[in-house]
């Protein structure tokens, strides 16, 4: 199975029922980032650092990687950032698009995968946006090799990922309240499943969801050529069992420096 069409045809199934991460920013979010006065997330919920960002967005080239939805593209669009979303999902870029034409920004969209950003030229960006989502992809290598392909000398990737830790769990038992270890890392949510119950997936809507290592996470963008230089952590808000015990999403800031 092709994750990248199962995960497509999923997230745009999400857009349809609302999911939280595909709901746009609302027209007040966009006239305070139009101010001056914004934040993004790429985590849950924790605001990332302005210390991460230049003092000033203005002309800043931008690229919001498998970042659809009508979040984070459209706040930076309105600080005065010149921002292109690339997302799988057609139906999250057409967010950014209606928050675009809604508030009279200007926001380029792409459809296409994390890991192949071969429609753009080598240091073509100033800064990358990259929430939560290479957990939909099965070898992350790729990402952080385009993501320090595209960027300028100096450049910065500001990227949000799961900590491993939360892949070993059962996910349904979690959902109940109840912590049982279940699966290794790496993992996949294919793993564990017979061939009967694989195509039952394969007809479903939900996404294939990997868990990566933290060494694939982290040393995997610095053999990119990237320096981490900032790093927080974040958790679900109180609304899963894990949040008691640990934090379960990274965000790291790391910079390309040419050698």
């Amino acid at each position: 199975m092709d994750a990248v069409k199962q995960n497509s045809f999923a997230w745009d199934k999400k857009v349809e029922s609302e999911a939280v991460y595909t709901k746009a920013v609302s027209k007040e979010v966009i006239e305070k980032s139009k101010a001056g006065e914004w934040e993004i997330t790429v985590t849950t919920g924790k605001p990332v650092p302005r210390s991460w960002f230049p003092q000033s967005l203005t002309g800043l080239k931008v690229l919001c990687l498998a970042s659809g939805g009508g979040q984070q593209g459209p706040v930076l669009a309105a600080a005065g950032a010149d921002v292109t979303v690339v997302d799988i999902s057609k139906k999250q870029l057409e967010q950014d698009e209606f928050v675009a034409k809604r508030d009279g920004l200007n926001i380029n969209t792409l459809q296409c995968s994390m890991t192949d950003l071969s429609a753009f030229m080598d240091g073509e960006f100033d800064l990358i946006i990259h929430p939560v989502s290479n957990l939909f992809v099965e070898d992350i290598s790729q990402v952080w090799k385009e993501a320090s392909r595209v960027l300028k000398d100096k450049g910065t990737l500001i990227s949000g990922f799961t900590n491993p830790l939360l892949f070993i769990f059962d996910d349904e038992e979690d959902m109940r309240g109840n912590l049982v270890v279940k699966n290794k890392i790496p993992t996949s949510s294919l793993d564990n499943l017979t061939d009967e119950e694989k195509e039952e997936f394969y007809q479903s809507d939900l996404t294939i969801e990997f868990g990566h290592t933290l060494e694939d996470q982290i040393q995997g963008q610095i053999d990119a050529g990237l320096v981490i230089s900032g790093l927080y952590e974040d958790d679900f808000g109180g609304r899963r069992p894990l949040d008691t015990y640990i934090k379960c999403f990274v965000a790291t800031k790391a910079v390309k420096i040419k050698l």
